[in-house]
This record gives C-alpha cells, sequence and structure tokens, in this order.
C-alpha cells in the first residue's frame, strides 16, 4: 500500500495518495509503535503529500514529529534523521521562511560534511570534484 501511495502522488493523484498514506501511517504506528522507523517514514511520506498540496502546517507538524522522533530513537548524525531536517528545511522554503530554511539546511550540510565516511571509515569525497 504504502508503494502504490508513493505512485499516486508521483502520477499527481495526491487525494489517493493520501488516502493511501494516511492508512499505512495509521497501521505502521498501532503495530509497531510511533518510535519505529517505518512509521515515521510513513509520516514523512505523508507531510510530502501535504507539501505537495500546499498544505504547509499539517506538513511542517508532522515533519517536526518525525525530526524530533529521529533525534531522540536515532540521534542527531544519522542519515534518516539528516533527511527529515533536510525535509523540514524545504518546507520552510516554500513558505518563504528563509532564516529557519537555512539553518537547517547548514546544520545538514555541516553535519553530512563532518560524518561522511566510506565503509572502511575513510572520509568521503562529497564536494563532487571532477578527477
Amino acid at each position: 500500500m504504502a508503494n502504490l501511495g508513493v505512485t499516486y502522488s508521483m502520477q499527481g493523484r495526491e487525494d489517493k495518495a493520501e488516502e493511501l498514506k494516511v492508512k499505512v501511517m495509521e497501521t505502521r504506528v498501532r503495530v509497531l509503535g510511533g518510535e519505529h522507523p517505518d512509521p515515521l517514514t510513513s509520516m514523512a511520506n505523508l507531510a510530502a503529500t501535504y507539501r505537495n498540496q500546499g498544505r504547509w502546517k499539517e506538513a511542517e507538524e508532522l515533519e517536526v514529529k518525525v525530526m524530533e522522533t529521529m533525534v531522540r530513537v536515532l540521534g542527531g548524525e544519522h542519515p534518516s534523521t539528516l533527511t527529515s531536517m533536510a525535509n523540514l528545511a524545504s518546507t520552510y522554503r516554500n513558505q518563504g521562511r528563509w532564516k529557519e530554511a537555512e539553518e537547517l539546511e547548514v546544520k545538514v550540510m555541516e553535519t553530512r560534511r563532518r560524518t561522511a565516511t566510506k565503509g572502511d571509515g575513510t572520509k568521503r569525497d562529497i564536494c563532487c570534484k571532477k578527477q
């Protein structure tokens, strides 16, 4: 069902996407609990649908909840946490809330730069230099 909801979003069928994403999120929260990564991903997907619909307040509320929970459960440097911060920054940016968006985007960028490592522990080259 979650994949079908994403497919509906990609097709621009946000009302159908929202309906499925709400069901998926509610089911995952009920079965797995609100702090498990799967329901948090479902919340983020629903927030993206709200963002696509221009429903900024609803998107922001879910994104804040996802981000705060991920910080608490996964830590502030986990890639999923950083993605949730970037999503919230996008919502701020789309509303013209430039300062809030910039603060989050800078935090995400600096954390990713600082923590970017390869599987062997060496730093990744994340600046896209031509070799």
